[in-house]
């Protein structure tokens, strides 16, 4: 086999990994995953009781209090993280997490939120077992000081199913993130938005194990909240976009695939700018498209833009990374007229449509 089909994307903290082995040009399209819960809408509001030891003072008379100041470095952390500056929202992170475990204690909420993005970090650069480290520990100290039916609770499923998707265990993701939905709809309006990016998320493992169908009518709830939000070049609805195209890749209907992948870069490129990381994903899936459609020649800048713009910002055996090298080499080879690389993606496709 000489090539990994497009990515599935779920979303704006999700670069996506775990990866297929898939013949050139054919077999399943990789998802994308939705953007994670970063929890600031609610971990970083720490309730009064919740936030460290008794008498952890919120504020003093020289200024900001501890967990004023924690959820400050942990915001700038995050816009590091979304900027692509993932060395320094590492750091950042590490000093906040030290802080928050010696002011606020190891077992404090605003400790669980520093966790849990330092998990989200964690899976975009590839290094999973630290992002699993983080998590798993989040969910515990999420679960004994708030309970089940709790936003915080459906966040940290949420993301934990983008773990999962990333590493390729879709079907123990799938457990998570239907627990997300599940919390979510008890706990807030079913047509919140935040429903609808658990929904796409549980999507998005619902077609890497290639129940389509049900990926599809979840994607387009989704997608249909999401547009009602005022303007449409929202992350969110790039990533639904990203995954509803990969159906179509995997429909046999790579012209379609290549055209809204193409919508989805140019939503991404305006929301974070044309050198982000996270745009590797989108152009590798626009280049399996593009080289599925008979035109190697034309996906081979289109591999290196992506395996540029990741460069070492990711662990080097980062599954997307590793695709796109893959994939532009063998277009590369398949470019080249009468070339047995030319000989052997045709008979790829041929066997797969």
């Amino acid at each position: 086999m000489v090539a990994d089909g497009p990515r599935r994307e779920t979303g704006k903290a999700y670069m996506h990994a775990g990866e297929a082995r898939l013949p050139a040009g054919g077999g399943r399209p990789r998802e994308e995953e939705t953007p994670p819960h970063p929890g600031k809408d609610h971990l970083g509001r720490i309730p009064r009781g919740l936030g460290g030891p008794a008498g952890t003072p919120s504020a003093t008379a020289d200024g900001p209090g501890p967990e004023a100041h924690l959820r400050e470095l942990v915001e700038r952390a995050d816009r590091l993280r979304v900027e692509g500056r993932y060395r320094d929202c590492d750091a950042l992170l590490r000093e906040a997490l030290g802080l928050a475990e010696e002011s606020a204690g190891p077992d404090s909420l605003i400790t669980a939120r520093v966790l849990n993005s330092l998990g989200v970090l964690h899976k975009y650069t590839g290094r999973f077992d630290e992002a699993e480290r983080s998590y798993s520990r989040a969910l515990t100290i999420i679960e004994a000081r708030v309970g089940e039916d709790h936003p915080l609770m459906a966040d940290i499923c949420h993301n934990l199913g983008g773990l999962n998707h990333a590493r390729g265990t879709h079907a123990r993701g799938e457990v998570f993130a239907r627990r997300g939905v599940e919390i979510r709809q008890r706990t807030v309006d079913p047509a919140h938005p935040s429903v609808a990016a658990d929904k796409a998320a549980l999507a998005a493992l619902l077609c890497g194990l290639g129940r389509d169908d049900e990926a599809e009518g979840l994607l387009r709830e989704a997608l249909a909240v999401f547009e009602a939000e005022p303007g449409t070049d929202h992350y969110e609805v790039a990533s639904a976009l990203h995954n509803l195209a990969a159906i179509r890749y995997a429909r046999n209907d790579p012209a379609a695939a290549a055209s809204m992948y193409r919508r989805v870069f140019a939503i991404k490129q305006r929301v974070l700018g044309e050198t982000h990381p996270e745009l590797a994903l989108t152009l590798h899936n626009l280049g399996m498209a593009v080289w599925r459609s008979d035109r190697p020649g034309a996906a081979v800048p289109i591999f290196a833009r992506a395996a540029a713009l990741l460069g070492d910002l990711v662990e080097p055996d980062h599954p997307v990374r590793r695709a796109c090298l893959r994939n532009l080499e063998a277009c590369r080879r398949a470019a080249i007229p009468g070339s047995p690389g030319e000989r052997h993606a045709a008979e790829e496709r041929s066997r797969s449509e």
